[in-house]
């Protein structure tokens, strides 16, 4: 397990065409981009990233999202089918600040302490992707796809500060194991809404 990108942004715009209508600006972050140094991780997230909409993204409790690489396979031939051409997705494409192998969102229960460098983070919760996402990636259903498919990945709460780096080691310490990343996303696609998807 390890840390594969550092990935960060700051608040730039999103144009987003809905149909019969004038572009629209939308505020995001979205656009991670990989650093190549070492980063400062503070309380709220990692040095020289930003968060638009502090209400989905950022605080205390989604500090700093993970997300496995593993899942870049899925989300390319996903894209292959929904834009008939292979688009090349780069570290940071699912709007991650952290691309990292080894751990999926079944083997990641909340509460899990996750060191990476001198840092200490803590499992909090999967992402729930909104409509930047399907702009993002090009189609109209790429959150409905992500729901669907479990491929979230997981935010962390920062438990102690320090420098990560990319090519660090994450070693997961074990939480109260009640709840896996998985099992969550399984109630959210069975629950209520269901019909939704």
């Amino acid at each position: 397990m390890k840390i594969i990108s550092i990935n960060v942004a700051t608040v730039g715009n999103l144009f987003v065409t809905e149909a019969g209508e004038v572009p629209r600006r939308v505020p995001t972050a979205f656009d991670k981009k990989p650093v190549a140094a070492a980063v400062r991780v503070t309380r709220l997230g990692l040095t020289g990233d930003e968060q638009a909409d502090l209400a989905a993204n950022g605080g205390i409790n989604k500090a700093v999202y993970a997300y496995p690489s593993e899942h870049y396979a899925f989300w390319s031939a996903q894209r292959l089918a929904a834009l008939k051409r292979d688009v090349l997705l780069s570290p940071g494409a699912m709007g991650e600040n952290l691309t990292i192998s080894g751990l999926l969102e079944d083997a990641v229960w909340v509460g899990d302490q996750l060191q990476m460098g001198d840092a200490v983070f803590q499992v909090t919760e999967p992402r729930v992707p909104c409509f930047k996402f399907n702009v993002r990636m090009g189609f109209s259903h790429a959150g409905k796809a992500m729901i669907q498919s479990g491929a979230t990945g997981f935010f962390l709460r920062v438990l102690k500060e320090g420098t990560i780096s990319a090519g660090d080691a994450i070693t997961l310490i074990a939480g109260p194991r009640k709840l896996t990343i998985q099992q969550i996303n399984e109630q959210r696609r069975n629950g209520p809404q269901q019909d939704l998807f």
